[in-house]
């Protein structure tokens, strides 16, 4: 009787149910689906909207970046080293005036950055971007 008992006990044993543990494995892939791109686009930013405010009117210059990579001042061709001095001249006298950047779509991001850093070491810290009204 006793070597019966004993194999009837090996035989649950050697028997194990895999459902349990498939089913928490599902459990976990689902929640490793979902979570991880929460997890990877959880930086808050804030985008540009394309259709802003209108331009001003009046006490505005513009500094435009050309596709070739001219800088213009208003509508005078300038070197970047010639302009932080003219914009740091340009503070001096009128403290007031707004200043509105300009680059054609084809200049890199990087382009308009390396500007816009040259226009803040001039003094101008609050710079419009001007962009194309959506569906131009």
């Amino acid at each position: 009787m006793r070597g019966r008992r004993k194999r009837r006990q090996m035989a649950a044993i050697d028997q194990i149910n895999v459902t349990p543990l498939l089913d928490l494995t599902f459990l976990l892939l689902i929640v490793f689906m979902i979570t991880m791109p929460l997890m990877e686009y959880g930086t808050n930013i804030s985008p540009p909207e394309m259709n802003s405010d209108k331009l001003p009117e009046d006490n505005f210059k513009s500094v435009t970046l050309t596709k070739t990579g001219t800088i213009m001042l208003d509508k005078d061709t300038v070197t970047r080293e010639e302009l932080p001095a003219l914009l740091a001249r340009l503070k001096e006298s009128e403290p007031k005036t707004q200043l509105l950047l300009r680059a054609d779509g084809s200049r890199t991001y990087n382009d308009v950055i390396e500007l816009m850093a040259l226009i803040r070491r001039a003094g101008f810290q609050d710079v419009s971007l001007v962009t194309q009204a959506e569906g131009k």
